[in-house]
């Protein structure tokens, strides 16, 4: 008997297109990365996936594809609602149009989403149940899997844990944990101590300053301490809703800020407790995502599986 085919994982960004192939328990076998071109706008990232994917054969070599796109989608049909960072993706019907391309089954969701399946099923919250996944780069994201799947409650069915709100004043998790954020926040300690750790690594640059963050904290820079501090508070603040709300078992920290490593997730797991009431301590336990930038792709291999093993039925 010949192997079967493999199965297709897209992940669809602002700044990345990553178009895998793999299997039904998200082993990636192939990959094709591309630089996102904003000029060229949904149009270009298409033709890429098209030239891609027709490459493996004259019809389709793969069973089912999953996507992982960065914005707001329909998971039911496919469609795109808006991408805010790359044109001509609004009302898009991406799904009809992969499976026109490559006549398989079609499932797409939000990134953090696929991200959160990922690392439910596969990586750092494998064994816990629920799961709450969270993103941090240039946006904040979040997904719920319970039981293995992805909740998405009534449409448009997004855990959007970086729009939950700190303050009454508007101030929510993104304008406060998001990199840019952090970066922002870099750049005003550092206008009053011109002098300090913090601002010698990053001298005259302009941009991805929450980079230095982590070799800052290596040497004890008592302005990254306070920095980290503030953003761990602010965060464990956001997350303790999803705790008293959903009570995942585990809650997994992905996305770039989460590259600083232990110093991040041991701020937030020691934050936490302090927003949280007393009968649901100790909560749950904070992880570091293990798939890193695998957690989309591998996410959408196990999307695709879905929709080969079920094509009929829809996620729930």
């Amino acid at each position: 008997m010949s192997d079967p085919l493999p199965l297709a994982g897209i992940e669809i960004g602002g700044t990345k297109l990553q178009i895998v192939l793999g299997d039904d328990n998200g082993g990636i076998s192939e990959r094709f990365r591309f630089a996102v071109d904003r000029a060229e706008g949904a149009a270009g990232i298409r033709r890429h996936v098209e030239t891609t994917l027709r490459t493996r054969g004259s019809a389709m070599s793969c069973r089912a594809v999953g996507v992982g796109f960065g914005g707001p989608v329909d998971w039911r049909t496919g469609q795109i609602r808006v991408s805010h960072h790359v044109e001509g993706w609004a009302d898009f019907e991406l799904g009809r149009w992969l499976a026109d391309l490559t006549g398989a089954p079609v499932r797409v969701d939000n990134d953090a989403n696929v991200a959160a399946l990922a690392e439910a099923r596969c990586g750092a919250g494998r064994g816990f149940n629920p799961v709450f996944y969270v993103t941090l780069g240039s946006g904040v994201g979040g997904g719920l899997v319970v039981d293995g799947r992805i909740y998405h409650g009534a449409m448009p069915g997004e855990a959007e844990i970086g729009h939950v709100r700190l303050d009454r004043s508007g101030a929510t998790v993104e304008s406060r944990c998001a990199g840019w954020a952090v970066d922002r926040r870099i750049r005003e300690q550092i206008t009053r101590e011109p002098n300090g750790i913090l601002a010698q690594l990053i001298a005259d640059q302009s941009g991805g300053e929450a980079r230095h963050l982590g070799e800052a904290l290596r040497r004890h820079d008592h302005t990254a301490i306070g920095i980290l501090e503030d953003t761990t508070h602010d965060l464990a603040f956001g997350l303790s809703h999803a705790v008293h709300l959903l009570h995942p078992e585990a809650i997994v920290l992905g996305g770039g800020l989460a590259l600083l490593g232990e110093p991040l997730r041991a701020g937030v797991e020691k934050a936490l407790p302090r927003y949280v009431m007393d009968a649901f301590q100790p909560g749950p336990r904070i992880l570091l995502a293990a798939l890193r930038e695998d957690a989309v792709p591998v996410g959408a291999l196990l999307l695709a599986a879905d929709a080969a093993n079920r094509p009929d039925r829809r996620p729930r």
